[in-house]
This record gives C-alpha cells, sequence and structure tokens, in this order.
C-alpha cells in the first residue's frame, strides 16, 4: 500500500461500520483502504458507478484520468454528472461528487489522457487499476503498463444488454488483457453507434467497485482468471475460465478459453 494511517477515528467507524461487520473485512480491511491508492480511467458509464462506490467505500486516494466534457446524451447513463454539469470536464464534475458523497478521499484529476512515461508512472504508483475506457487502442496501453508493473488490473466493457469483467492480477502465469484480445480487435463497436442500458453499466461498473475493493482490502478477488459475461437482456450470467498462453506478446501467457 502506498501511505499507513492512522487508527480509525470515531467518525470513521460510524462511516464504515457495515464493512467493519464484515468477518472477512473488519477494521484491518477498511485501515487497508485508507491507506489505499487506486487508478480510475474514464468516467463515463461504468467510471460512474465504480468511482462513486470506491470513493464511498473509503478508498484513501483516487487518480481519476479522463479528458473529455459532460454532454446530454451522458446523463442516460454517467450517473456521476449532473445536468448542471454539462460542457464541464468530467474529471472536474466527478471530484466535486465524490467529494460531497465522501470529503475524506484524495482526489488527483487528470483532464488528459495519459500516455508513456506518465501513465507507466500512475500505474506504477497505484494499487489497483480500475478500466472503464471505451476502446482498445486505450485498454491495450493500460494493460500493457499494468503487466511491467505488476500492478492488478479490473477491466469491464459494455454495449446494447451484452457486459463483460474480469481481473488480471499481473502475477506469474496469470494472462492478461492483450491475451484476452489480439490486434484484430481494433475495429469495435461503440455505444454512440449502438446504444447501451443505463443500468446495465451499473452492474457492472457496480462489480468493477467490488473487485477493485476486495483487491486493495487484501482480499482473494473473484474474477481472476475468470471472465464473467452478462447477458442483460436475458439476464444470463456466464464464466469463462482463462489460461495463460505463451504466444502473448505482452505477457508471455495468452488465456485460452475452457470450461
Amino acid at each position: 500500500m502506498t501511505a499507513e494511517k492512522p487508527a480509525l477515528s470515531r467518525d470513521q467507524l460510524i462511516r464504515y461500520s457495515r464493512h467493519i461487520m464484515l468477518k472477512e473485512f473488519g477494521v484491518a480491511g477498511q485501515e487497508r483502504l485508507l491507506a489505499s491508492r487506486a487508478l480510475l480511467i474514464g468516467l463515463g458509464g461504468l467510471g460512474s458507478p465504480a468511482s462513486m462506490y470506491l470513493a464511498a467505500a473509503g478508498v484513501g486516494e483516487m487518480v481519476l484520468v479522463d479528458f473529455d466534457r459532460v454532454e446530454l446524451s451522458n446523463l442516460q447513463r454517467q450517473i456521476v454528472h449532473s445536468t448542471s454539469d454539462i460542457k464541464r470536464p468530467k474529471v472536474q464534475s466527478a471530484r466535486d461528487r465524490l467529494l460531497a458523497l465522501n470529503p475524506e478521499v484524495r482526489l488527483t484529476i487528470f483532464e488528459r489522457a495519459l500516455e508513456g512515461r506518465e501513465l507507466a508512472d500512475q500505474v506504477a504508483a497505484a494499487d489497483v487499476v480500475v478500466d472503464c475506457s471505451d476502446n482498445f487502442a486505450t485498454r491495450f496501453a493500460i494493460n500493457a503498463a499494468c503487466v511491467r508493473a505488476g500492478t492488478p488490473l479490473v477491466s469491464a466493457a459494455a454495449i446494447r444488454f451484452d457486459a463483460q469483467v474480469t481481473v488480471f492480477m499481473n502475477k506469474g502465469g496469470s494472462g492478461c488483457y492483450r491475451c484476452l484480445y489480439d490486434d484484430a480487435a481494433t475495429g469495435q463497436e461503440t455505444c454512440a453507434a449502438n446504444g447501451v442500458a443505463s443500468p446495465l453499466l451499473g452492474i457492472i461498473g457496480s462489480v468493477q467497485a467490488l473487485e477493485a475493493m476486495k483487491i486493495l482490502a487484501g482480499l482473494e478477488p473473484g474474477l481472476s482468471g475468470r471472465l464473467l459475461i452478462l447477458d442483460g437482456l436475458r439476464m444470463d450470467w456466464n464464466a469463462i475460465h482463462l489460461r495463460p498462453d505463451p504466444a502473448c506478446p505482452v505477457c508471455g501467457g495468452m488465456p485460452s478459453r475452457g470450461a
């Protein structure tokens, strides 16, 4: 973890009491959260619920990254922003909302895309990276930085009524995002062209937050090595197990799909 925190204050014991009551979590888990740093990239449909739940949960420091501004069409699903935020940078809108939710969280914002050394430095400084971006180029870059730094990556995507979410712990032999998708995956569909059901993003963004929170608290993430797939139209969940394949150009282990 990135910093030491003092014992919980009286207000913190009250604020986080429902976490502390969990036998798997307790005071120790909450203290780990308060001493942790999460890098969250993308403050759209997935980043909205993920950032709000991580801030509410008591993650001590969050780094928010997004170069976009709030538009009217965002508000159907990007719940961290409000109508009054239209035309504002998303990182500023999200910062205000998260501080209103939990004034204890320490926020650093980047109103630009992180690339090269800057991306590598921020990934290396984080205890977990939550990828809420919406394009393969960004996801590939984030994944490569996480593999190099050994930083856990919580990755998700959603379109129409379909979504997927997984965790890459980036430890020896665990596989990575670049194993799951190769260079041919650049011709992606977009929500702008195909649409997306707004609650679907709330569901999957919340799963990202839960997995990230468990990692930060020292618990085992349930989705490490598993790709969880949701067909939201039929409300059908499926899981695919991922195995490393040595052909991966990033981590040397490309997951194959199996039962």
